[in-house]
């Protein structure tokens, strides 16, 4: 409440009261500002040493050992993580930090308004200091992802140092080393110089280099040559729960030596000395999916290889991840660059970044035979329908949603098709898929995308050195290849709101969505793995299918009608225990019917009745032949000789 002050003043003719308004809180003097990273050699270096054996309490305990230090010295802990496009640094996970100098404690003070950086005052003339912390990996998914299991371990870098700020991470030199479990194996794109025991030491790198080199390590492990070229050798590591799970046949085996030529053959250049994909074959630890230059974390249920006809859902991971070698660590958004870690990053070109990435791996995988032919069409259809129920572009433009990962880092959402998320990747591969299929007609099938990815990404052939690009950057290379308004075409497809999904792409391939009482192979295995029931295109929801919880219901659908929310259960179906079958029964006898759906839902504590008022019966999307167009689409899934 704002208090006035009261002024009397007397005069000849009477008392005049005035009512003077109190001065507003005055703002407080800015915290001294933290030096802007410089592109200079920092004249010390890291010793980082990590103890990740402690299995059953998941806490990793860090070492450092920082020369090079002056008497006001900021230590900034990652913020804004690689691969994340977000201020993802899980700051909250450090405990027990403890600075000293030759044995002597020095203090230390979070910064007032950055509370990633540490604020130290060193005695006079000392130059080195050593930091000892713990990072307190989380122990259940309340807590966040699994890390650390009985049986492997995901490390990252960013989460177990503290770095000098005022430089550029790549100025930053850092002798790492990690101390695993008693016969652990690990993979990593680091290089070990020494081992002792439990304790392996890495060769020098650049600060840079060392967060974007993860580590795997496990109880069971395995590892196969993808490409045994000394120039660039390409491995696969596998890590498992379990021994038996590492099985796997030639055939599969071929199919991922195909994904490295058939990506070598689309790029025409690589950017790495050697490549490891870093895979888990775990539901103990998190099933993740990172780029990195050098490897990439990927994550599949334990059973990829053992039970393969059941996972063609989840196998372009890879080819996805191995796509961002190329295409978001060599070459990567001028916005989304940053010279440290700290430094905000813009996710304006994420659906080049992600969106194109998205398409090639789809293409790769259809190309290597990690997918067939028919999977690689009916995964296309469950994109293309998706896009036809989604309701969010009534108000949103895919180009806001590049601010995603930054508005909301992947937690639940009650409305997700209405709010509208990440559609950068799979709205972006459609409209991949339309440049595509333009370049093909307009060039009578003398060019495709493939020329621009080659031109685009496959520069300076070896180099590690990243080159960075801008929306215009991109409208060139395109035109080069066929010339033609690109920047309108982007832009059209990019701002609008209201408009239909993307689908030239599908019509011009030769193909046309259509939709059916049956769903694909492709999608029952999916749906059965997911442990889901997907009625997305017919009621407008998709439902656990063992306890009948709504786990998504499309915005202004007959599910949203009939008031079903994310969270509520369905228990009964006409007056019958819900089951899976009971609801399609239910869906199929009512088509061409009047008579409502009758479900007894539980929300909460609290039951009700509600009528699903829905008529026209099982649809799932499938893609079908359309003679008036060229099979471009058969041509861009066929593997390159």
């Amino acid at each position: 409440m704002k208090l006035a002050i009261l002024t009397i003043t007397i005069c000849g003719t009477g008392t005049i009261l005035t009512a003077v308004a109190s001065p507003g809180p005055t703002a407080i003097a800015p915290a001294a500002a933290i030096a802007a990273p410089q592109d200079r050699p920092y004249p010390g270096m890291i010793r980082l040493a990590v103890d990740a054996s402690d299995l059953e309490r998941r806490i990793v305990r860090v070492h450092e050992s920082l020369s090079g230090i002056g008497a006001h010295t900021v230590l900034l802990y990652p913020e804004w993580l690689p691969g994340h496009h977000a201020p993802e640094g899980p700051i909250d996970r450090l405990a027990g930090l403890r600075i000293s100098a030759n044995g002597v404690p020095v203090a230390w003070t979070r910064d007032p308004v950055d509370v990633f950086a540490f604020r130290v005052q060193t005695p006079p003339g000392i130059t080195s200091i050593d930091i000892d912390f713990d990072y307190l990996s989380p122990t259940s998914p309340k807590v966040g992802r699994i890390e650390v299991s009985r049986d492997l371990l995901i490390l990252e870098w960013a989460n177990v140092v503290l770095y000098p700020g005022g430089y550029f991470v790549r100025q930053i030199p850092v002798e790492a080393s990690v101390t695993l479990p008693a016969d652990w194996q690990f993979a990593s794109a680091l290089e070990p110089a020494s081992a002792a025991g439990a304790k392996t030491t890495f060769n020098q790198v650049n600060l840079e280099t060392l967060i974007d080199s993860p580590m795997y390590a496990g109880r069971y492990t395995a590892r196969f040559d993808l490409d045994s070229t000394p120039s660039a050798p390409v491995h696969l590591n596998l890590f498992a729960d379990r021994g038996e799970l590492l099985a796997v046949k030639p055939e599969q085996l071929q199919a991922y030596r195909s994904l490295v030529q058939q990506a070598y053959k689309l790029f025409g250049a690589h950017h790495y000395a050697h490549y490891d994909f870093l895979y888990s074959l775990s539901d103990q630890v998190e099933q993740n999916g990172l780029e990195h230059h050098q490897s990439s974390e990927d994550g599949a249920d334990p059973t990829a290889f053992t039970e393969w006809d059941k996972s063609a859902y989840a196998r372009d991971l890879l080819s996805h991840e191995f796509t961002h070698s190329w295409n978001g660590k060599f070459r990567r958004p001028a916005d989304l660059w940053t010279a440290n870690y700290n430094v905000p990053m813009r996710d304006s070109l994420l659906w080049v970044y992600e969106g194109q990435t998205q398409y090639w791996g789809q293409v790769l995988a259809a190309r290597s035979g990690l997918w067939s032919k028919q999977e690689a069409l009916d995964q296309l259809a469950l994109t293309a329908a998706l896009y036809e129920v989604q309701t969010g572009h009534k108000w949103r433009p895919l180009q806001d949603t590049t601010n995603d990962p930054i508005i909301n880092p992947r937690r639940p959402m009650s409305w997700r098709d209405w709010q509208r998320f990440e559609d950068y990747y799979n709205e972006g591969a459609l409209i991949w898929l339309d440049a595509d299929t333009l370049i093909r007609e307009r060039s009578q099938g003398k060019r495709s995308l493939d020329d621009f990815a080659r031109a685009f990404f496959g520069i300076n052939d070896g180099s590690f050195t990243s080159v960075t690009y801008t929306f215009n950057d991109v409208v060139k290379a395109l035109n080069s290849v066929e010339p033609y308004d690109w920047a309108a075409f982007l832009r059209q497809r990019l701002d609008a709101v209201d408009k239909p999904a993307p689908l030239d792409g599908l019509r011009r391939g030769g193909y046309k969505l259509v939709y059916s009482d049956a769903p694909s192979d492709f999608q029952m295995a999916r749906d059965a793995k997911r442990k889901r029931l997907s009625l997305l295109f017919s009621i407008g929801a998709e439902i656990d299918n063992k306890d009948g919880t709504v786990l998504l219901a499309i915005w202004n659908s007959p599910a949203f009608r009939a008031k079903l929310t994310e969270g509520a259960q369905i228990l009964a179906v006409n007056g019958t225990a819900f089951s899976s079958d009971a609801l399609k029964d239910a869906i199929t006898q009512a088509k061409g019917t009047t008579l409502p759906i009758e479900l007894i839902l539980k929300v909460e504590d609290r039951f009700r009745v509600t009528n699903l008022d829905y008529h026209d019966g099982l649809r799932f999307p499938h893609l079908e032949r359309d003679g008036t167009e060229s099979a471009r689409l058969d041509d861009i899934v066929a593997a390159r000789k």
